[in-house]
C-alpha cells in the first residue's frame, strides 16, 4: 500500500514495515511532525552524500519495525494530512499511540489518547492502562483507572484481570489503591455535602424565625400584626417552628427536648443576629448580654465554628438571593 504525494523526488522518503512492503511519503512533511523522523532522515541523507553510488539511488530509506503494515501507513496518513481518521484508532489506536510516543508526535499522541479514551471497554481496559504507563500517557492513565472504578465489578471477571493478578501484582496494587482511594473520597464528599445542607436546613430555619418574629405567619406573629392569611414559600419549614413556639409557650416540663431545641435555636439566631435594640426575635438580646458575660467558657470551641460556619452560609445565601432578583427581569 502507498500514501501518493505530489511532490519532487527530493522530498521522496520509501518507509519499509515488517512486512518488507514500502510507503512512499514526503519527507518534509514527516520530519515537520516528528522530531524522531526528522533527525532520521537527516542522517539518511548524510549517509547518501557519503555514497559515491547515491546518484543511482533516488530518494531515501527509513524503517517503522515492529508494528503490522496497515498501522504504519495510518500514522504516515496521519502525519501528513495532520489529522486522525477515526476509523483508523478503532483498528489500529493502541499501534498509533505506541508509533506517536516513540517518534514523538505530540499531537498524534494526544489525538490518540483523546480517542482511545473514548473507545475503552471492559475487554481491552487493562491492555490500554498498561500501555498508557508504557507510553507515558498521563491523561489516559488516569482515564483508565476512572473507567475501572465505574465498571470495577466487570472487570473483576474478565480473563485479563486474572492474568493481570498472576503476571502483574505491582499494577493489580496501583488500581486496588486508586480504587479504595476513590471510594474515600466518595465517602468524605458524601460526608461534606451532607453537612453543608444541615447547614443550609438550619439557615433556612433562622430566616424562618426572623419571618415569624417579624412579619408573622399563619399562626404565630407579632402582637401589633394579625396573622397572615394565606401560607408563605418556606411553609413546611415554619410550620414546624410554629409548633415548636406553641409548645415551647405552654410547656411546663424542666427537661423537654422540644424546649431545649428551642433554646438553642433562639440563642443561635442571637449569635448571628446583627441588630440591637431593633430585633424582634425573643431573648436575643439577653443572649447577647449572657454571651458578652461567659464568654461562652463551656463550649467555646464547638459553637463558635459552628456560629461562624452558619455566619458563611448566612452570606452566600443572601448573595444567591441577590444573583436570582438580579436575573429576573
Amino acid at each position: 500500500m502507498v500514501t501518493d504525494i505530489n511532490d519532487t523526488s527530493c522530498d521522496v522518503v520509501q518507509i519499509v514495515t515488517s512486512s518488507g512492503r514500502r510507503i512512499t511519503a514526503n519527507s518534509s512533511l514527516l520530519a515537520s511532525a516528528s522530531l524522531v523522523l526528522e533527525r532520521m532522515l537527516q542522517l539518511e541523507k548524510q549517509k547518501q552524500r557519503r555514497n559515491e553510488e547515491s546518484k543511482k539511488i533516488t530518494g531515501i530509506k527509513i524503517r517503522i519495525l515492529g508494528v503490522p503494515h496497515e498501522a504504519v501507513v495510518a500514522f504516515v496518513r496521519s502525519l501528513q494530512s495532520r489529522s486522525m481518521i477515526e476509523e483508523d484508532v478503532e483498528k489500529y489506536g493502541m499501534h498509533l499511540l505506541v508509533l506517536s510516543h516513540v517518534y514523538q508526535a505530540s499531537w498524534l499522541k494526544k489525538t490518540c489518547e483523546m480517542m482511545l479514551a473514548n473507545l475503552l471497554t471492559t475487554e481491552t481496559i487493562l491492555d490500554v492502562l498498561q500501555l498508557s504507563h508504557l507510553c507515558d500517557a498521563q491523561r489516559l492513565h488516569l482515564r483508565c483507572l476512572r473507567f475501572l472504578v465505574k465498571d470495577f465489578g466487570a472487570v473483576e471477571e474478565t480473563e485479563a484481570w486474572r492474568f493481570l493478578q498472576e503476571n502483574d501484582p505491582w499494577l493489580e496494587l496501583e488500581i486496588l489503591q486508586f480504587v479504595d482511594e476513590t471510594d474515600l473520597k466518595r465517602k468524605r464528599q458524601r460526608r461534606r455535602r451532607a453537612k453543608q445542607q444541615v447547614y443550609m436546613e438550619l439557615n433556612e430555619v433562622m430566616e424562618c424565625l426572623g419571618h415569624i418574629c417579624e412579619e408573622g405567619c399563619t399562626e404565630v406573629g407579632p402582637m401589633d400584626r394579625a396573622p397572615a392569611q394565606s401560607p408563605c414559600g418556606r411553609f413546611e419549614t415554619c410550620r414546624g417552628i410554629q409548633l415548636l413556639i406553641h409548645h415551647f409557650a405552654s410547656c411546663h416540663k424542666k427537661s423537654c427536648m422540644r424546649c431545649r431545641r428551642m433554646w438553642q435555636l433562639l440563642r443561635l439566631h442571637s449569635a448571628l443576629c446583627d441588630q440591637n435594640t431593633s430585633c424582634k426575635v425573643p431573648l436575643c438580646m439577653q443572649f447577647k448580654v449572657k454571651a458578652e458575660q461567659m464568654q461562652e467558657k463551656s463550649e467555646g470551641g464547638k459553637w463558635d465554628l459552628l456560629v461562624s460556619k452558619m455566619k458563611v452560609v448566612k452570606v452566600m445565601s443572601m448573595l444567591v438571593k441577590k444573583m436570582k432578583e438580579e436575573s429576573t427581569p
